[in-house]
Formats: C-alpha cells, structure tokens, sequence
C-alpha cells in the first residue's frame, strides 16, 4: 500500500510542534505525529526547512563606480602598492568567506550526522519493541505448544483407559451373557426335576393308595378265616 503522502507545511509544522515539545525531531517523530507517511520524505522535508533557516544571507556583490574604475585606470606605478594591499584585502574576505562556507557545511554535516543518530536511535527502539513483542509471541506459542502437548498425553491416557474399559465391559457382557446361559439352563434341569418330582409323586400315591386296597383286602380275609 503506497504511504499517504502530505505537504511540506503540514510536516514543517509537525516538526515546529515537536520542538516547542523539546522533543527530537526525527523521521519516526515526524510520522507520529502527523498520522503516516514516508518516515525518509518527512525527515528529508524537515532537514531542508532547517537548512534554509540557517543559511546566512549573501553578502551583496559591490561593483565598483565608473569613476573609481576610470581612476585605476589612470593611476601611475605609485598606487600599485595600494592595490596590492586592496587585493590582500579582498583575498582575506574571500578566504573568510569561503571559511564560513566551510563551517556552514561543516555545522549542516554535523547536524545531518545528529539527525542521523536520532533516527538510529528510533529505529532501534521500534526494532526493540518488535524483538520484545516476537519474543513474547514465541513465548506464547512454545506455552500452546506445551498445554498441546500435555493435552495429547492426557487423551493417550484416556483412550488407553477407554480401551482397557470397554474391554472390561466386553469380558463383563460375556460373562454376564454364560452367566444367564447357564441359569437358563439350571432353571430347566430345575423345571425338569420338579415335573419329575411331581411324576414320582403321583406314582407313590398311585402306589400307597393301591398298598391300603392291598391291606383292606388282607383284613377283611382275615376276619373271614
């Protein structure tokens, strides 16, 4: 997505507010507080608004009048001297002058390699800033990945204790199932015995019965004899 781009004003303004703040005014500053935009286009803005206020207006170029240049024209060996002298002279202005060029230059390089600290600077607190935020994403993460962990060991578990239940139940079901099999058929053999039992019954009373016909008759023969 392309940076959203604003003015120069806008930008010299946010650097004047930082400032009046005591704040550093550095690309990463600058993009704070105006809300976006390029943090290299917003600090190269600023920079070139400094400069301007710091250069020292030109000294006026002083042309000669007609008169005087008429006059050197005209003047004998005697006044070379004096040129001579007037030549040192305007050579040491252009020697100062090119001197304060020199610091001028010298001051904005210093200031440049300021600036450029203060950026560093910035940008090595975002870097730390991120270092510490993706330290404690992998902390969360490697914390995730332990509950996992530990999550699996406890479903092993549980499928291992699942498993040896319904194994349980299995044995359990089948013993429950031989278990009624065998009552069933008890319960037969106990139905056969008591219809056996109830047959013999009968049997012994069919029996008893016809062993007192059998005494009856033995009495009454021997009542009769």
């Amino acid at each position: 997505m392309r940076p959203t781009e604003f003015s120069d004003e806008e930008i010299v303004r946010a650097g004047l507010e930082l400032q009046s703040e005591g704040k550093n005014v550095t690309g990463f500053a600058l993009r704070q507080r105006v809300g976006g935009g390029s943090a290299s286009r917003l600090r190269t803005v600023w920079t070139e608004y400094t400069n301007s206020q710091n250069l020292a207006p030109k000294a006026p170029v002083v042309e000669l009048p007609q008169e005087i240049a008429e006059q050197l024209n005209l003047v004998s060996a005697a006044l070379n001297e004096r040129l001579k002298t007037l030549a040192a002279t305007l050579h040491d202005k252009a020697v100062k002058a090119a001197d304060r060029r020199v610091a001028e230059l010298v001051h904005a390089t210093d200031e440049q390699r300021k600036q450029s600290e203060r950026e560093l600077a910035d940008a090595g607190l975002a870097v730390d800033e991120l270092e510490e935020k993706l330290d404690a994403a992998l902390a969360e993460r490697e914390l995730l990945r332990t509950k996992l962990d530990e999550s699996n060991t406890v479903i092993q578990h549980q499928a291992i204790e699942i498993a040896q239940l319904t194994e349980r139940l299995r044995s359990t079901t089948e013993l429950l199932t031989s278990t009624d099999e065998r009552l069933k058929a008890e319960s037969a053999k106990a139905s056969a015995a008591r219809e056996e039992a109830a047959r013999y019954a009968g049997q012994i009373d069919v029996l008893e019965r016809q062993n007192a016909e059998l005494s009856a008759k033995l009495e009454q023969r021997s009542s009769s004899s």
